[in-house]
């Protein structure tokens, strides 16, 4: 049931805030003086925390003293809680929100065209759902925790959706589905580099605060604060590209625009930016969510310029902040030394640097497992240690963990004091009144169908996408530039969509057909090839592995011991039963690098002509098979677009900066791509990071330092041709 009263009320009570919106399913709507209020603890009465009239700091401090310990503790832990077939609530959920106390959730389900029952509901990211099944989903789970002894409504979360995403990974990233598709984040900085505003961030912002909202989807897990300053890092991607200042604009847009500044009813989306204070300078370019790439270093001293983004975001009125996995390696700034620990238990960036010295006000979500899996720097200390030291240290909230017992039982053990309990709890219930979730967490499940993927948001992502796509190199052929390309000219492809070259006027032929031989290119006009990179064959690593992680052959440069040698199964076995890089699926299933990345002995494998020869990348079509394309058509004709997902090296042995043109994306569909090659629309993208010209330059290069020098630079920051 929704209560709205009219607004002849909003005539006689002028002075009174407007009358929301009430919606409910179990609990009474009060009525006092005219007006509507939910009865959330089911009493009878109008208590404070049940009165919209009021500020949220008196409604949070009333809902606080009414909280047993327990519950308080339920506050603090985050943890996924999927849809089931067809948005069928699961059988967890009525342990995780009614046992554990939990209002906090993680969403992974991708959202499509159909729903998807596979025989093991999808695994750890559930099944696919509808729109309007996952908008349903949430409501049942709201209706859950409306039933419960004070109603406090749950809040969910997710990773972005709203990309064109060609490996989306567990934890990182879902897939678009049928929400409307923007180019990745480096793309979105492209956009905004050659739009010269950051308005294709404003209609992204729109666009996802839309379809989100509709779905019931109040809060993300992003985006990422952090800078693309090392290009081995696997999450690049995920970045807005290696300038600060860029990623600092682009982050207030997004703030501005999901969350219309500090969190108020009218707010989409809640945003919680990662990674402070800044992830990026991964040693050797590894990634912390693995144990051999634990540390981050910052040897050219840019730590203030990691810090840019995150004040923006401060200053936009974020609500929330996550810190990152990694520990500093001898990190001096302004004159503190800082532990070597994980940014997420360490006071001094999140009490003291966090909010003491950038006035952060908003909660501190943790990264997913860093009280088991990935304790980086406690792996010596117990589980209850763990905490204590990430909730002392400044963490509200703890992610990837779903046992209030664990917390509550701290305080009595003198780990955590009760006040430190309630300060958490109010951080955290400021969040959900704000959203005006107190007040209505119901969404209408049947118009989320219509809303998500509708015909004008898919427009206004295609047209960043356009916007996105960086012309490099445009050469000449019989007196003219190659591109555009003409009107009905024969175009060889591969990874390319039949149908929709031809739409745009081609004589098509396939070099990438499934199962035929390949195409002679000989004899075309012109051939565009799609260059995808992934990472491949690296589900089997294991801390423990004979062949991966304990392979004696396979030696860490920096230790000199094997890569699994950092694991806490390894640093302290008492402590770590299960090494953090042994988790399985199921059981003979290793969960292996499951959030991406290269197998550890290769990851300065990112040039093409290394790429091609390593085990744990894939280049699609192979590099092999684009040579051959360049040689049968001539490399002048040649048109190689390229999915930078990381900062390749075009290596000159690879042969490929000879082809005739290369174009830069970072997720577009094949319409938005011919839409610029056939001239339709003028590329006008720029590079949101530097490509270097030779691979040991990538080596060589601080990891906290943008750009290369500039003889060893191939395409700078900002570079972007156009017709």
């Amino acid at each position: 049931m929704v209560v709205a009263l009219g607004a002849a009320l909003h005539v006689t009570l002028a002075a009174a805030p407007a009358q929301p919106e009430i919606g409910v399913r179990s609990k009474a709507v009060l009525r006092v003086d005219g007006l509507a209020f939910r009865d959330a603890n089911g009493n009878g009465q109008l208590e404070p925390y049940e009165d919209w009239r009021l500020p949220t700091t008196q409604r949070v401090a009333d809902l606080v003293a009414r909280m047993t310990l327990q519950e308080k503790a339920g506050l603090m832990l985050i943890d996924t809680l999927n849809a089931g077939c067809d948005g069928a609530l699961p059988p967890q959920a009525q342990a995780l929100v009614g046992g554990e106390h939990m209002t906090r959730f993680i969403l992974r389900n991708l959202v499509a065209g159909a729903a998807a029952c596979p025989a093991d509901s999808g695994g750890m990211s559930g099944p696919a759902v509808t729109p309007g099944q996952m908008a349903g989903f949430i409501n049942s789970v709201q209706a859950l925790a409306e039933a419960q002894r004070l109603g406090i409504p749950v809040l969910f979360k997710s990773n972005s959706r709203n990309h064109v995403d060609t490996d989306p990974r567990f934890g990182i990233s879902s897939g678009a589905g049928v929400l409307s598709e923007f180019p990745k984040e480096p793309g979105i900085a492209a956009a905004v580099l050659g739009a010269g505003s950051v308005e294709p961030a404003r209609v992204l912002a729109r666009v996802m605060g839309q379809e989100w909202r509709a779905l019931g989807i109040r809060g993300m897990y992003g985006y990422q604060a952090d800078l693309a300053t090392e290009p081995r890092w696997h999450r690049v991607q995920e970045t807005f590209g290696e300038n600060a200042d860029l990623s600092a604009d682009i982050i207030t847009a997004l703030v501005e625009g999901l969350q219309g500044g500090a969190l108020n009813p009218a707010s989409s989306v809640a945003l919680t930016i990662k990674h402070f204070p800044g992830g990026g300078p991964q040693e050797d370019g590894l990634d912390p969510h693995y144990s051999f790439g634990k540390w981050q270093t910052y040897p050219a001293g840019q730590f203030d310029a990691a810090l840019k983004p995150f004040k923006a975001a401060i200053k936009a009125g974020v609500s929330s902040i996550m810190p990152y996995y990694g520990v500093p390696r001898q990190l001096r700034y302004e004159g503190v030394d800082y532990k070597q620990i994980g940014f997420a238990f360490n006071a001094q960036v999140v009490d003291d640097l966090l909010r003491k010295q950038l006035g952060f006000q908003g909660n501190v979500n943790s990264d997913t497992g860093i009280v088991s899996d990935r304790a980086w720097g406690l792996e010596q200390l117990t589980v209850p240690e763990r905490i204590a030291a990430a909730v002392n240290g400044g963490t509200d909230v703890l992610s990837g963990f779903h046992q209030a017992a664990t917390v509550s039982a701290l305080v009595g053990a003198g780990l955590v004091t009760e006040q430190r309990i309630d300060l958490a709890a109010s951080r955290l219930l400021t969040e959900q009144f704000q959203l005006g979730l107190f007040e209505n967490p119901y969404v209408d499940a049947a118009r989320a169908d219509a809303v998500v993927g509708s015909a004008d948001k898919r427009a206004a992502g295609l047209k960043v996408q356009q916007q996105s796509v960086v012309l490099l190199q445009n050469g000449v052929k019989d007196g003219a530039r190659l591109l555009p390309l003409k009107a009905g000219a024969k175009l060889y492809t591969m990874g390319v969509d039949r149908a929709e070259a031809e739409r745009h006027g081609f004589r098509v032929t396939d070099g990438s057909a499934p199962g035929e031989t390949r195409a002679s290119a000989a004899g075309h006009d012109y051939a565009l090839i799609r260059v995808v990179v992934r990472n491949v064959n690296t589900s089997g690593y294991r801390t423990r592995g004979a062949d991966s992680g304990a392979d004696p052959s396979k030696l860490n440069p920096r230790t000199g011991k094997v890569w699994g040698a950092e694991d806490g199964c390894e640093l302290a076995p008492a402590r770590n039963a299960r090494c953090a890089d042994d988790a399985e699926l199921a059981p003979g299933r290793p969960m292996g690098l499951i959030f991406g990345g290269a197998l550890p002995w290769e990851v300065n494998s990112l040039s093409f002509s290394t790429m091609a020869q390593a085990q744990s990348w894939r280049i699609s079509p192979s590099l092999a098979e684009i040579q051959a394309v360049m040689r049968e058509v001539g490399a002048e004709r040649t048109v190689l677009e390229i999915y930078f997902r990381n900062p390749y090296v075009l290596d000159e042995a690879s042969g490929l900066r000879s082809a005739g043109a290369l174009v830069a994306t970072f997720g577009v569909s094949d319409r938005a791509l011919l839409d610029v090659l056939s001239g339709q629309v003028k590329p006008q993208g720029k590079l949101p990071f530097a490509l270097a010209n030779r691979l040991q330059a990538v080596i060589d290069n601080d990891p906290d330092a943008p750009g290369y020098p500039a003889a060893d630079t191939l395409y700078p920051y900002g570079y972007g041709l156009s017709y």
